[in-house]
């Protein structure tokens, strides 16, 4: 078993991307089974993503990768402002510590810069990662994506010193 200790977290490059989006899709597939249906979990994560849409999405944010050796074992993406859009770790590495370290990572590098308040929109899975976390739940939002309903949650910490 693999421990947060034995990661290095360093910056997204873009040879990552192909790594990335597979992970995601792995983790959303295997790891929301129990909150989500087939349906709602290939609207969030299609088997055939689009690459050039990622490398798009990607390219607008602060992105930190995990690994353990060569294996990459999670990311976090999150904008300047303190937006954090994507926490996500491979299913094989899940509940190691991975995304809290990451977490860290990002959030201490946005209170280098300044920011004095983190935001996002967890799904149902994630909002106990983000409550043990500090967040808090400002408002439940019903989304469809894709035709798929979800419910999620718009959270918010502020960042105190």
């Amino acid at each position: 078993m693999t421990t947060a200790t034995a990661i290095t977290i360093r910056k997204y490059r873009i040879k990552d991307l192909s790594p990335v989006v597979r992970l995601f899709t792995d983790s959303v597939h295997e790891l929301t089974a129990t909150a989500y249906d087939e349906t709602q979990r290939y609207a969030w994560a299609s088997r055939t993503p689009n690459l050039d849409t990622w490398q798009d999405r990607l390219a607008s944010l602060e992105t930190l990768v995990a690994e353990d050796g060569n294996a990459l074992a999670g990311f976090i993406s999150y904008e300047a402002g303190g937006a954090i859009d994507l926490v996500f770790t491979a299913p094989n590495y899940a509940r190691q510590g991975i995304a809290s370290a990451l977490y860290q990572e990002a959030e201490q590098q946005l209170r280098e810069k300044g920011v004095k308040e983190l935001e996002t929109e967890a799904s149902v899975i994630a909002r106990p990662f983000f409550e043990k976390h500090g967040f808090e739940v400002v408002e439940e939002q019903q989304v469809t994506i894709k035709g798929a309903h979800f419910l999620r949650f718009k959270m918010r910490k502020e960042l105190q010193g």
